[in-house]
Order: structure tokens, then sequence, then C-alpha cells
């Protein structure tokens, strides 16, 4: 292998680092699990928060802030999402410059839907706009199942798209790569990918035919994708089209938020 072509290859790589990264960086921030932050005015007074969306089951979420002005108080208004609940209020509790509450823990797939208020005189304003966030409650993934899962499918996503890259260039050998894609996607997603759910939701697999879980669905869509591609270029066939078709329909559903229409319990048919 002559330099210019090592140069080309490298460059190639470092193409596909930062199309993985920027996507694994987009899918996180724009979860629904991702951490709600802003910023808001009461009176003259600016106050920042940020409020958890997800938060493990055996303990209680806090919501928490800092307002330094003891003139500010404040209350969480809450209720069980997907429930015949009514509504509840906690007060939040001043310590020193903080104001914090605790929402009660829920099971597994168990969600909240919260309100935070601040008043000071005679205003009171919403922190969380006129929609509540939604908190989901998750066991405890073991690190030795959830750290491999994360890292074998960034490098899933990784060799996909140095697939991608090599199949536009009509002289690339796209194939090896694609393999490394499948077999990388088969551990990540189809296999290490359920035991987190299970852990974490428990059940191995919520989406079809089970269910719309579209973390599963996705995952499942991308790897009959890359199968198809693998079908149409076996025994050496020239289908490239199939393998672009492939990795640009996994970067598609990789694009889709995490945990969309994810594990939820209805409490309405749960006994009382």
């Amino acid at each position: 292998m002559n330099l210019r072509i090592a140069h080309h290859k490298i460059l190639l790589w470092i193409i596909a680092f930062l199309i993985t990264i920027s996507s694994a960086v987009y899918q996180r921030v724009t979860g629904p699990t991702h951490p709600k932050r802003g910023k808001v005015m009461i009176e003259e007074t600016k106050i920042s928060f940020k409020f958890w969306r997800s938060y493990t089951v055996n303990k209680d979420a806090p919501v928490s802030l800092t307002a330094p002005d003891t003139n500010i108080t404040g209350y969480v208004r809450y209720v069980r999402y997907k429930s015949n609940d009514q509504w509840q209020d906690i007060p939040l509790q001043r310590d020193g410059d903080k104001l914090a509450a605790l929402l009660p823990h829920q099971p597994a797939a168990g969600k909240l839907a919260y309100f935070a208020y601040l008043k000071k005189n005679d205003q009171t304003i919403s922190l969380t706009g006129d929609e509540p966030i939604i908190l989901r409650y998750k066991g405890d993934v073991p690190a030795a199942i959830l750290l491999p899962h994360v890292l074998i499918m960034f490098l899933a996503m990784l060799f996909s798209n140095r697939t991608l890259l090599e199949a536009l260039d009509a002289r690339g050998k796209a194939f090896r790569y694609m393999l490394w894609t499948i077999g990388l996607f088969f551990v990540g997603g189809l296999i290490l990918g359920p035991a987190v759910q299970k852990y974490a939701f428990g059940a191995f697999w919520t989406g079809f035919p089970f269910g719309i879980d579209l973390t599963d669905n996705k995952t499942l869509i991308a790897m009959l994708g890359w199968i198809w591609a693998w079908f149409k270029n076996r025994n050496e066939k020239d289908g490239r089209g199939w393998i672009v078709f492939a990795a640009i329909l996994m970067l598609a559903v990789y694009l889709i938020p995490h945990s969309v229409l994810g594990s939820e319990l209805d409490y309405t048919k749960l006994p009382e």
C-alpha cells in the first residue's frame, strides 16, 4: 500500500468517525431521557435548572435548583403518567440556597408527569412551561453489559459509515466492512441490546411483533437492511447501491432519538 492510499484510508476513517460522533451527540441531546435544562426570570432574579427525565427505580428522583433569594418559594405538582390519579403537590424545601423536593420512585417503565413552580410575592411561574416533564424510571443495568453494548453499538455505527464511504467509491471494497458492520450490530443490537432492556424495563424485546418500542424496531429495520445488502452482494455480485442504501438507512434510524416510544407502564391496567 503506497503512502497516498494509506492517507486516503485514514481520511475516510476520520470522516466516518466524525459522522458517527456527531450523530451520537445529536441522538443523545434530543432524546426524551436527556435532562430538561432552562432558565427563567422571576421578578429580577434569574433561575437556572436541570430536571431529570430518567431515574433509577429504587430511588426518589430529586427536583432541585439554586435560588439564593429566600423570598422565593415553590412546589412540584405531579401525577403518575397514564393513571387515573389526581395531581399532587409537594413543597420545595429550602436548604441554604437550594430548593428541593423528591418525587416518589416508581417500578421499571413507570412514569411521572410533573411541573415545577416558583413563587415570589404575587408572581407564580412554571419552570417547565405549559407541558409537564415526563420522568421514566428504569432498573440498574450492570456495567459489564451496558458498557460493551454502548461501545459495540458505536463501533457498529462507525463501521457502517466507513462502509458507506467505501461503497461510494467505484473502486472501493465495501464487502468486508459490511461484514464487520453486520457482526458488530448483531452483537450490540440484538444480543446486548435486549439484555440491557431486560435489566432496565423487565422485557427482552418490546418491538415488533410484541410492541411499538421504537428503539427495538429501528434496530430490527436497520439489521434487515444490512441482511438485504449482504444478500444482494453475495458471491461477489456488484450490489454497491444496496450497501449505500443499508448504511443510509442505519444512519437515518440511528438519528431517531433514543427511547422514543420506549417501554411504558400503563397504571390504568394494573390492579388498584
